[in-house]
């Protein structure tokens, strides 16, 4: 579809059904649905000894819903991109109505890592990551996956299983199971979800 016609309520709609969506360069979005789902621990990721020492360390600043539009920008890749205008457009209105958010990392005042998702119900979606330092990007995630247990959510979603999420613990979790569960827990919300109405 084209992406002027893409909407929150069209966004919310896909992933109360268990749908992601994804653009082109074009301009234009489409949803999808996997097979099989990437998630989180929602108790917590795995976290390296390296990794471990830099939380230790208290060396990122880390903040929520500061600066959502820069983390979604600093996630574009410079080729094979699917993060585009009207995705942009559109999930700037979703963090407006109170159920987008992100998690953010700085360093001596520079964002330098983050990650940004929506919470629909019980489960959090996130959607992308990046790092412009060691560890940013995890740490943002950690902190993300942390915060969302705090509030409340039962299920963290990481969409598309990769390496590097297999690193942090993610485990693969069968369509038709998420799928179960987004529609038993519909209609229950978290502090982050509550008003996406």
């Amino acid at each position: 579809m084209h992406g002027d016609e893409l909407t929150p309520w069209l966004v919310r709609q896909a992933y109360r059904h268990g749908a992601f969506v994804m653009g082109e360069d074009d301009g234009t979005v489409d949803f999808f649905q996997p097979y099989v789902r990437a998630m989180m621990p929602i108790e917590g990721l795995r976290v390296s000894r390296s990794l471990r020492r830099t939380l230790r360390s208290e060396r990122f600043k880390i903040t929520f819903d500061t600066a959502y539009e820069e983390v979604m920008r600093a996630c574009r890749r410079p080729r094979e991109n699917w993060i585009n205008e009207p995705i942009i457009r559109t999930y700037m209105e979703i963090f407006r109505q109170g159920w987008g958010h992100s998690a953010e990392c700085w360093y001596e005042g520079r964002l330098v890592g983050g990650t940004y998702g929506l919470a629909v119900g019980l489960c959090f979606s996130a959607e992308s990551m990046f790092h412009r330092e060691t560890d940013a990007g995890k740490v943002a995630l950690w902190a993300m996956v942390e915060r969302c247990r705090e509030m409340g959510f039962l299920l963290f979603d990481a969409q598309v299983m990769n390496p590097h999420l297999e690193s942090l613990g993610a485990y693969p979790m069968a369509q038709a199971e998420f799928l179960r569960f987004l529609h038993e827990s519909e209609g229950e919300s978290t502090p982050w979800s509550q008003r996406a109405g």
